[in-house]
């Protein structure tokens, strides 16, 4: 039996009909992305099923007992709630006896063992027992450590909108659900963090629908793609990679079917140009067949997408950082800076939350004050700045002349006009929408807007932060391809590791625990396997080679150094294993001292490093014995 079934769902936006009488089943254990270009409908259909905006037309059909967990883009939480009341926030027990856990974990630790603390402890730890709850509190704990929420005291209000991001996600992770919704559920979280996500959700027990730009998350996690395309629902089975295919056949279907089309009309036209009197009821019916074929529409024909709008003139000094210093709040973020930018440099920056990435692309296009050092621009160089956070958009302009503000046309680099109207077709405004007031614009749409102001600009020198934030697949592939035909510089600040391959060709790495700034040269994929190469060095034990290279078959006995090691080796990697299992039962003990689940979890990966390298000396020792006892 399904988990859920929709069935002729109709939603509207003002004139604009976002979905039209769709239909579909959600099946246990399908992990479902939403594409579709922004304002095409995909968060509304998320809050539809959700019951927070139902559809005009239509059912949903789930079962009583269906339990569901929704994260949209911009969390609306109670903001004189404490961060533990959100994130054990469930009538489930499990949950219940969780929540009771933590506040007299707690309420422990502040009474410094009272008497009255510890009766609360002993019942909720009673409880606890009696719902199995421990390694649910295991993992809940696994998962805030890993999300950073390490707050629990906090009032909501006090916190950020990425950390109260991260606490929404939180909750809905840690609650048991058939149905796990999340609208860009990457948006804010470093390429750590998103990593370990991605995995996390590959196993989720339940079913996921999710809206992503993360085109390496969204292939990765998914099995089933649901596409709206103007009111309309596609599905494909299989990932986002699959989806790509299948979708270039249906277009090429479409496109030979509407060929057909146009040739049966040329021939009926033709038929009717000869004159041919339409006075029997089989002539009229053919007239009237024509007339239907002339009204009917064909596939949406999205042209184009090229925009290889020209630049102004950048000359050969571009950019320089010397010994750069930058603090936030008395924290100083980033010391010593040193980088020296020439023309078609292609930089990203990358780095955790809170690492100074955005001050650091501040800084350099001089939008703020550097503490020491010194960043200089070339006389040449203009800036096109493109922000998370852009300037408020006038509501009661059309988009048509909020584009004209900036430029009523634009050159491309092989000197041709191209008009704003003409622009905002190519980045997927079209005609018939392009008079509509900013106000009736989706988040997404908004901020593509913005995007396209910021490029007809003109620029020679691009900063991007956050450019994949809000912005869907499609018009992201867009924005890739104006990238590679730009013949400006490009620095951007990313978490989205394709549009990070796709455009930069090396890296500025900021670390949580340095104010050193890294380079590096090459695609963040390359990157990152560095990364896990030097975190498994360690774990090799590299073994000495002999001076003299001797057949094995030549060596009679074990060395003295040898013996005393395949003596203890054994008792060596027991001793590995009962601290690991030590390590996991004092995990799940920590109660709300997140900080030192991180803690016994990293002596823990330290721990399981060692145990692999006993393993691997363990099988050469063995082999080694067997080989001489063989002689």
């Amino acid at each position: 039996m399904s988990l859920l079934r929709a069935e002729q769902l109709q939603k509207t936006y003002g004139e604009k009909t976002l979905f039209h009488r769709i239909s579909f089943t959600i099946e246990k254990k399908e992990r479902i992305g939403i594409v579709g270009v922004n304002g095409t409908g995909k968060s509304s259909l998320l809050r539809a099923i959700a019951g927070l905006e139902p559809a005009e037309i239509g059912e949903i059909i789930h079962a009583n007992d269906f339990r569901l967990e929704y994260v949209p883009q911009e969390p609306e939480l109670p903001q004189d709630a404490a961060v533990l009341d959100i994130v054990f926030d469930g009538d489930a027990p499990v949950i219940q006896a969780m929540k009771e856990y933590e506040r007299a974990l707690a309420a422990l630790e502040a009474d410094a063992g009272g008497t009255k603390a510890q009766d609360q402890f002993a019942r909720a730890q009673a409880r606890m027992d009696k719902e199995d709850a421990w390694e649910a509190n295991a993992q809940a704990k696994t998962i805030l450590t890993k999300l950073g929420v390490r707050y629990f005291d906090a009032e909501i209000g006090t916190l950020s909108g990425g950390q109260r991001r991260r606490v929404s996600l939180a909750k809905a992770l840690i609650q048991p659900a058939d149905l796990l919704m999340l609208d860009e559920p990457t948006n804010h979280l470093d390429n750590e963090t998103v990593e370990w996500l991605e995995e996390y959700l590959r196993g989720y027990e339940g079913a996921l629908m999710m809206i992503t730009h993360d085109r390496y998350f969204l292939n990765r996690v998914t099995n089933r793609i649901y596409e709206l395309d103007d009111g309309r629902l596609y599905i494909y089975e299989g990932n986002y990679e699959q989806f790509l295919e299948q979708k270039a056949l249906r277009h090429q279907h479409e496109e030979k079917v509407e060929d057909k089309r146009q040739n049966i009309l040329r021939r009926e036209v033709a038929w009717l140009k000869r004159g041919a009197k339409a006075r029997t009821t089989k002539q009229k019916a053919r007239k009237q067949r024509i007339e239907t074929m002339q009204d009917q529409e064909g596939p949406k024909q999205t042209g184009e997408l090229d925009f290889a709008i020209g630049s102004r003139r950048l000359g050969k000094k571009v950019l320089e950082l010397e010994q750069v210093g930058i603090s936030r709040g008395g924290n100083t973020l980033v010391e010593h800076a040193d980088l020296l930018v020439q023309r078609g440099d292609r930089i990203g920056i990358i780095g955790p939350n809170g690492a100074g990435k955005t001050s650091l692309l501040h800084a350099a296009a001089g939008r703020i004050d550097v503490d020491s050092g010194e960043v200089i621009h070339g006389e040449t160089v203009h800036i096109g700045y493109y922000t998370q956070d852009h300037e408020p958009l006038d509501e009661n302009l059309r988009v048509i002349d909020y584009v004209k503000q900036t430029a009523e046309a634009v050159q491309t680099s092989e000197g041709a006009v191209i008009t704003a109207e003409q622009m905002l077709e190519r980045f997927l405004f079209p005609r018939s929408h392009q008079w509509t007031q900013i106000r009736r614009l989706s988040g997404g749409e908004r901020k593509r807007l913005y995007l396209l102001k910021v490029l007809m600009e003109e620029p020679n020198v691009l900063f991007l932060d956050e450019p994949t934030n809000d912005l869907d697949t499609t018009v992201l592939a867009v924005l890739e391809d104006y990238l590679d035909q730009f013949p400006g510089v490009v620095i951007t600040v990313s978490h989205d590791r394709y549009f990070l391959d796709r455009v930069v060709d090396r890296l500025l790495v900021l670390r949580e625990d340095s104010t050193s700034v890294v380079h590096f040269y090459g695609s963040y994929s390359e990157w990152l396997e560095q990364e896990k190469q030097q975190a498994a060095a360690p774990s090799a034990a590299p073994t000495k080679k002999p001076e003299a290279e001797k057949p094995a078959q030549q060596k009679k006995k074990l060395s003295y150094k040898e013996k005393l090691e395949w003596e203890s080796i054994e008792e060596d990697i027991s001793r590995l294993e009962a601290a690991i299992e030590a390590l996991d039962e004092e995990a799940a003990g920590t109660g709300s001292d997140a900080g030192r689940a991180a803690d016994i979890m990293k002596e823990k990966e330290e721990k399981e490093q060692e145990l692999e390298s006993k393993l691997e000396r363990w099988e050469e020792l063995s082999l080694l014995v067997e080989e001489l006892g063989s002689h």
